[in-house]
This record gives structure tokens, C-alpha cells and sequence, in this order.
């Protein structure tokens, strides 16, 4: 019998599998359309970044998206205890859901650590790009608007957020034995310098914040 000779062939080049969200882009709708669910497709990765603060029945961490959801809900619902001036409740809801993409990619920094990374600006900044990058430049800018607006918490509205994202921990560490605080042992004068925004915003709900300082100094959740 004779064997045929056998015949060697460079394996053909790698190449990735295309994934659904790379089917639907690709598929024939307008560019913008496109741009925009590849955005809200990474963006749903934020139900996936953990942060410190526990959800009030004790279960699991919460993440940045249900974070982001009960920031919102809380603008809304807390609206009518806000003293500062001009204040757009429609902006500061959408501040509320786009002040945390970036931790798609940069993660989140505990509140209370003792120490914070020095490029955390850096990589939130590099986060922003990478992300808000993904949608349409007039899209990208405004919203990118909003995230730059909270994050230096200088106009009304961003004041008025500012005040609502600490409140939110705030409750959720004292319905949860003082989780976040335990874990970190922090003292009343952090929480106090941290809370001062609500001071400031919603000067009606201080003593709230005082009540569940000194409450929780009494539990032992918090260093007096």
C-alpha cells in the first residue's frame, strides 16, 4: 500500500468569536443607535463592582448600579429638604446615575480607608475617557458634563447631590450595625466631616445625622 504524503498547514490565525453584543452592533442600524446600546451594554458591568456599605438585610455588599439607583430615588424622595438655591432635581438625578461609571474600570475607593490611591484621580479620568468615549461626541460631552460637575461640587445641583450620595451610606451603615464603620473603625469626627454636605444642602435632616452618630457611638459601630 502507499501512503500519501502528508501535508502540514500553518493553523489559520486566531480569531475571536463574535459575541452578541458584537452581532447587534454590527447589524444595520443607524451608527449613533449602535454607538449607544454598546454603552448601556458596558454600562450594565456596573451591577458587578461591589462596594463597602451593606444592603439592609444584611445579605451581600450592594453594588455601585443599586448605589446609583438609591441615590437617585433618594433626590427625588428627600427633594423638598433642600435650602439651596436653583437647584434642578432633573440634573441631579442624572448626576445620580452617571457620578459612578467610572468605576466600571477604576473600581470603587471606600469612603473611610485609610489610605486612597494617588492616581485614583488618574484612573477615573482615564475611565471617563474610555467609556463616555463609546457614545456620540455631543452625548459623550454632556454627560461627561455632569460627571465633572459632581465631582467638584461647586454649583447648586452638584452641592445638593453631593449631600444625597452621603446620606445614602450613612443610613444603610446604621441599619446594618455600622458595617463600613466597624470595618474601617472610624470616629465620629470622619463621619461628621464626611456628612457635612447635608449640613450644608438639607440643613433640616443634621439632626438625623447627628442622632445616628451619637447612636452609634453608644452601640460601639462608631469610635466617639
Amino acid at each position: 500500500m502507499i501512503l500519501e504524503p502528508i501535508e502540514f498547514f500553518d493553523p489559520p490565525p486566531y480569531k475571536r468569536r463574535p459575541t452578541p453584543i458584537d452581532n447587534l452592533i454590527s447589524s444595520p442600524i443607524p451608527e449613533k443607535l449602535s454607538s449607544q446600546i454598546k454603552f448601556l451594554s458596558e454600562a450594565d458591568k456596573l451591577k458587578s463592582v461591589y462596594r463597602q456599605t451593606l444592603i439592609t438585610d444584611k445579605s451581600r455588599e450592594e453594588t455601585s448600579a443599586e448605589h446609583s439607583w438609591h441615590f437617585a430615588l433618594m433626590a427625588m424622595t428627600l427633594f423638598e429638604y433642600n435650602v439651596l438655591p436653583g437647584v434642578d432635581l432633573d440634573r441631579v438625578i442624572k448626576m445620580a446615575l452617571v457620578h459612578d461609571l467610572v468605576e466600571l474600570y477604576a473600581g470603587d475607593t471606600p469612603a473611610f480607608a485609610d489610605t486612597i490611591p494617588e492616581d485614583k484621580a488618574a484612573q477615573e479620568k482615564e475611565a471617563a475617557d474610555k467609556l463616555f468615549a463609546l457614545l456620540s461626541s455631543e452625548q459623550a460631552a454632556n454627560y461627561r458634563t455632569l460627571w465633572e460637575e459632581f465631582e467638584e461640587m461647586t454649583t447648586p445641583d452638584a452641592k445638593y447631590a453631593a449631600a444625597v450620595d452621603r446620606l445614602q451610606p450613612l443610613i444603610s451603615n446604621y441599619l446594618t450595625n455600622g458595617h463600613s464603620w466597624v470595618k474601617f473603625k472610624v470616629t465620629a469626627k470622619r463621619v461628621y466631616a464626611r456628612m457635612a454636605p447635608i449640613k450644608t444642602a438639607m440643613p433640616a435632616l443634621w439632626e438625623v445625622v447627628e442622632y445616628v452618630v451619637q447612636d452609634s457611638c453608644d452601640k460601639g459601630y462608631i469610635i466617639p
